[in-house]
């Protein structure tokens, strides 16, 4: 979480505007580095474009607003020390005065001179009300009055369990009687006793009752205030813990933007002489806090200061929830609902729109529409009026007469032909989320009967035994695959080793236009190859954003720039088997399964001169270095840690592994079992959490499962072989590259509407089946080009997760898109084109070499 989310949920709200004003400082960082680099290139007469803030100094500048920061906290913080001190003292004092008065407490006067066997009675002195030691007896009218007095007050409620639980007294030895002493406790009771057992005088009841009552109450009321002070002291303490925290990271941040060395300087000589970060300031609230844990246990857990700590410890918990959960939970929901609405998803069936909803706005009512029919009025759920419904009604319309009308011989491939045509076109138009649609495939597959046995002669299963070889499908190496990359870019993500690269690299690309654009793309296409084509581009766009911030809103430079990086992910998403979920399913097909060197050879090629003329395209186009000044980006100081190292060698053993996966298969197998050695090493080392195992891609995930069903399901059912022969009859007397240039030009146009994933997912199958089938058999081939084609597809905004992310990159100072519909348009098109050459003619010859 960044930091300033962090303080911002963390702080007292009461406190709130006497902590560092840590986002206001940030701006005013970016607002000098603009000034510096504006004022480098701006005329020096020309007052009017000379820069707001002067600059001639930048440390001096930003020093000022940091004392200022300082001066603030350090008033706060004295005047609330002093105030919280003062009231911590005034407790011990209080403390001190009740031990004495439960000390000075004489029993004897009032309860005589024991039981009926001479005995004293030894307990606490809330025994007898029932806080510690042995419980007194409850008569039937004490105890009715506790049941209806229970909900009353929560808070005394709780301040009696707490004194009942904890055990208030320490133990005290008193020598009064213990039947006396159990029947003082509730006059009422008396009535279940006998005469002989009743006490002499009503008034030492009475004066017993009050005085035990008074100290009862006297110790919920210290116990509320220990609770209290105990919260307040955390608080202070963690009030200076932030903002110190506040000072490091803000003047770390104005460094590495600005490229100064004031971080070391500013904290040794101003911020650690300050009072509130002097260590003895820490020490004296140390100090305190102990003093009122032992306030505490003496009032409460009979001295045992341990138990006292971890109960103060679970009330500032509750406190905390309390306070902050609310807005910890809506803070967050309402981001993670903003993502999801910026990735461009439509409106749901019964959901509505995927927007957040803010305060104040109606929630629970579902949206009416009232229809005017010559019967009468009637309301309507708005959704049933939707662009959504009716395409979904006329799916179902279609996979029904699917199901009823004979075009298939064999009933199992009718109905797989239904179930085929159904998912395909519900993955279409995503009218319901693609992994829901990919759900729905073995549960079809199972109820239509589409599976049949491997033998001959093929009878269908029944839907036990189909249930059985469906799910099977549905997990296969192929998946560990997928988890084992995933799980790669998670730890080179979490720990900035991408980051750090990346940076590294682009602050060797110096400041001319062209060469920070190509550099940039190779860093994309790079990035892509393993921590996958999602990822990629948010971390390469948070990596420029000093570059854009430096630029005119309407620069060409940063439309090319943005744009260049989409569309190099896109590309980069085909350079290694776990780059993107297409190449998985491609892989799932290809039989025997290539090996990743066999890989890098065909797509490394393919992908680096791709990029190079789209390069060429954008330079053309956009002529980005006209009048255009660049800041360099700077690299990351940080040192590689041993973690860092740590994981850098388990990532390139695992790669070296799956590359001679071949070489070793009669060792591990499969490269599934090889995925499992990042997994291990860094889940059970704790590097990555349960967390980041749940923050994984799963829809990716049941995605790719429920498309492996769907092959299965095509491919057992014999409906896979008959649409193949058809398709072979067709392309009959076409050679091997004719049928290649047909199905690349295919898959490149449908890819361009529609998911990658599900291109691959609907199309690979059937290329492998065709490609098997031909007089000379080259399935890996039409496979693997049909996969890179897939990447390829990239004309518009919505083809693929990288130009969904570009279009959605805002100036932040206008607010303003950088790109717009018709910047994809224009040289997305062009660029799918020149990647479908070159995949037609490099790709081809060197898919030719490496014997697919």
């Amino acid at each position: 979480m960044k930091f300033s989310h962090s303080i911002q949920f963390n702080a007292v709200p009461d406190w709130s505007s006497h902590y560092i004003a840590y986002s206001n400082l940030k701006k005013l960082i970016y607002q000098i580095e603009k000034s510096i680099h504006q004022s480098s290139t701006l005329a020096q007469n020309d007052a009017e474009a000379s820069p707001l803030i002067n600059t001639g100094d930048p440390d001096a500048v930003f020093r000022r607003a940091l004392d200022q920061e300082l001066e603030k906290i350090c008033s706060f913080y004295q005047l609330k020390e002093l105030e919280i001190y003062g009231e911590v003292g005034d407790l011990m004092k209080e403390e001190e005065e009740f031990e004495a008065e439960a000390d000075g407490v004489d029993m004897d006067q009032l309860d005589g001179p024991g039981d009926k066997k001479g005995r004293p009675r030894r307990g606490s002195m809330f025994g007898r009300l029932g806080f510690g030691g042995r419980q007194r007896r409850t008569s039937t009218m004490s105890a009715s009055t506790i049941e209806e007095g229970e909900g009353d007050s929560d808070d005394d409620a709780d301040e009696r369990t707490g004194l009942n639980m904890s055990g208030m007294s320490r133990d005290r030895r008193k020598t009064y009687d213990a039947n006396a002493a159990q029947a003082e406790g509730d006059l009422r009771s008396s009535r279940e006793l006998p005469a002989s057992r009743r006490r002499a005088s009503q008034a030492y009841d009475d004066y017993s009752d009050q005085a035990f009552s008074t100290l009862v109450a006297s110790g919920m009321t210290l116990k509320k205030r220990t609770i209290s002070l105990y919260v307040s002291l955390c608080e202070l303490k963690s009030f200076i813990q932030l903002n110190k925290t506040g000072f490091s990271k803000v003047c770390k941040k104005y460094d590495k933007t600005l490229n100064r060395n004031l971080k070391s300087v500013y904290i040794k000589e101003m911020v650690a002489p300050a009072y509130p970060f002097k260590p003895m300031t820490m020490q004296h609230i140390d100090e305190n806090i102990q003093n009122v844990e032992k306030a505490y246990a003496d009032i409460i857990t009979k001295g045992d200061v341990h138990t006292a700590r971890r109960e103060l410890r679970l009330h500032l918990r509750e406190h905390v929830v309390w306070e902050r959960n609310t807005v910890w939970r809506e803070m967050i929901g309402i981001e993670r609902k903003a993502q999801a609405a910026n990735l461009g998803l439509r409106r749901t069936l019964l959901g509505g729109d995927q927007d957040p909803k803010l305060q104040g706005d109606e929630t629970g009512e579902v949206a009416t529409k009232e229809l005017d029919t010559p019967i009468g009025k009637y309301k309507c759920p708005q959704w049933l009026f939707s662009s959504t419904f009716f395409t979904l009604m006329g799916i179902i319309v279609v996979f029904v007469m699917l199901l009823v009308v004979p075009i298939m011989k064999k009933p199992e491939q009718q109905n797989c032909l239904a179930l085929l045509v159904f998912v395909s076109l519900l993955w279409a138009t995503e009218v319901i989320p693609l992994f829901v649609t990919a759900l729905l495939v073995p549960f079809l597959a199972v109820i239509l009967r589409v599976a049949r046995e491997d033998q001959k002669p093929h009878h269908r299963l029944d839907p036990k035994d189909a249930t059985k070889y469906i799910f099977a499908a549905m997990w296969t190496p192929v998946i560990m695959l997928l988890l084992g990359g995933f799980t790669i870019a998670a730890a080179l993500s979490k720990f900035h080793i991408a980051k750090m690269m990346a940076t590294f690299v682009l602050s060797k690309a110096g400041t001319r236009p062209r060469t920070v654009l190509i550099t940039n793309m190779f860093v994309a296409m790079v990035l892509s190859m393993w921590i996958s084509n999602v990822a990629s581009p948010v971390l390469c766009f948070s990596i420029i954003q000093p570059l854009l911030r430096n630029l005119p809103s309407d620069s060409n430079f940063s439309k090319a720039l943005i744009l260049g990086i989409a569309l190099a992910a896109n590309i980069g998403g085909a350079a290694s088997p776990i780059a993107s979920p297409q190449n998985i399913i491609a892989l799932q097909n290809m039989r025997p399964q290539p090996s990743w060197g066999k890989w890098f050879f065909v797509a490394l090629p393919v992908c680096i001169i791709s990029i190079l003329l789209i390069w060429i395209l954008l330079l053309i186009t956009f002529q980005p270095g006209k009048g255009t000044t660049i800041v360099p980006i700077r690299p990351m100081k940080d040192k590689f840690t041993g973690v860092q190292y740590f994981i850098s060698i388990v990532t390139v053993v695992t790669i070296v592994l799956w590359c001679v996966t071949h070489q070793l298969e009669h060792f591990f197998g499969d490269m599934g079992v090889v995925a499992i050695i990042p997994m291990v090493a860094f889940f059970g080392t704790g590097i990555l959490t349960k967390e980041d195992f749940n923050n994984f891609l799963w829809t990716i995930i049941i995605l790719a499962a429920g498309g492996l069903s769907l092959g299965k399901a095509v491919s057992s059912s014999g409906l896979l072989h008959t649409i193949a022969a058809t398709v072979t009859e067709k392309v009959e007397g076409m050679s091997l590259y004719g049928v290649l240039v047909v199905f690349a030009a295919l898959i490149l146009i449908i890819a361009t509407f529609i998911s990658h994933t599900v291109a691959a997912l609907i199309f690979l199958p059937l290329v492998h089946q065709v490609g098997a089938a031909m007089k000379e058999p080259h399935p890996n081939l039409l496979v693997m080009s049909s996969a890179l084609m897939c990447s390829a597809a990239m004309a518009l905004p919505t083809s693929g997760f990288p130009n969904m992310t570009a279009i959605m990159m805002e100036d932040s100072q206008t607010g303003q898109r950088y790109l717009q519909v018709k910047h994809f348009i224009s040289r997305g098109i062009p660029a799918s084109i020149l990647t479908f050459l070159v995949v037609m003619s490099l790709g081809y010859g060197l898919l030719l070499v490496a014997g697919l």
